[in-house]
């Protein structure tokens, strides 16, 4: 059985809070609830931030269910990460000024995986719907 797509568009920062919105209705309706919802979201919306802040300010979000888990992707066409340790998310020390989405991002979900390279990042986290 194939991946059922719920939501897929392109983004800048305007977009971000009605994506947002449209990220917790979809996974919703594909069967998280409860903080697994508000966790997905959550991660989703950091990922949709970072991809603005760090990602040359657009971005494309894909949502779909696949295997008893809603998947989301995001990826940007930005320089890609440099920082090597951002490959496997760490939770940053006090005061640090960035790395917080990351690593919160994949605390958030049943998993994280991110694509990096000069020519953009994608990042795809996953989460089991009950």
């Amino acid at each position: 059985m194939g991946a059922e797509v719920l939501l897929s568009q392109s983004f800048d920062r305007g977009r971000v809070t009605g994506l947002r919105h449209a990220v917790a209705s979809c996974a919703g309706q594909a069967g998280l609830s409860g903080s697994r919802l508000d966790d997905f979201v959550v991660a989703a919306n950091e990922l949709m931030t970072n991809a603005v802040r760090h990602g040359g300010g657009l971005g494309h979000v894909a949502l779909w269910r696949e295997a008893g888990s809603v998947v989301c992707e995001v990826s940007d066409h930005g320089r890609g990460i440099v920082d090597p340790a951002l490959d496997h998310p760490h939770r940053p020390q006090a005061g640090e000024p960035g790395g917080w989405g990351l690593w919160l991002a994949a605390e958030l979900t049943d998993d994280l995986r991110l694509n990096t390279s000069p020519e953009g990042t994608t990042v795809r986290i996953s989460t089991r719907s009950s």
